[in-house]
């Protein structure tokens, strides 16, 4: 029987991440100076007498975001959901002009659209799975992510001037 990891379990979704490093976690290992065994061990959700420190894993997201893995954050706010807590990444603009606060405005509500998709998606049959729980936040995380970058283009415009 195959294992059903949860984007929204933290141990599952660091063990994800982590082997969709460039060259697996083999790779990912060497970066960070030790065996790949040991790695293996330590993000294997299956076993229970090996985790990663706060730092390895502050590492481990670290790594796999600057090397263009895919959801790196993803074991950030899967932690964060535990605790009843929600992150997003504030993007920078380095420029702020009217259409880009228009076309956030979009993005923003295409975002909460999706959100509303996935949880009216999930009620068809009147009940709501794990798996479609964790759809349901990733859409929420991307709709905060949104809505963050539509308040830094905002605060940007004010400090301009604009």
């Amino acid at each position: 029987m195959t294992k059903k990891y949860l984007d929204m379990n933290q141990h599952d979704a660091l063990y994800k991440v982590a082997r969709t490093f460039p060259g697996g976690i083999e790779a990912l290992a060497q970066q960070m100076g030790i065996s790949a065994n040991v790695l293996r061990n330590k993000l294997a959700p299956t076993i229970a007498s090996h985790y990663p420190s706060f730092e390895e894993v502050s590492t481990i997201v670290d790594l796999c975001h600057k090397a263009g893995v895919s959801e790196a954050m993803l074991p950030l706010h899967a932690l964060l959901t535990r605790h009843g807590m929600a992150a997003f990444m504030v993007p920078i603009p380095d420029e702020v002009s009217n259409d880009d606060l228009s076309q956030t405005v979009c993005k923003v509500m295409a975002q909460v659209g999706a959100v509303a998709e996935a949880v009216s998606e999930a009620l068809l049959d009147g009940k709501v799975t794990e798996a479609e729980a964790d759809l349901i936040e990733r859409e929420f995380h991307g709709a905060l992510s949104a809505l963050g970058e539509w308040r830094e283009r905002i605060r940007q415009r004010a400090r301009i001037g604009k």
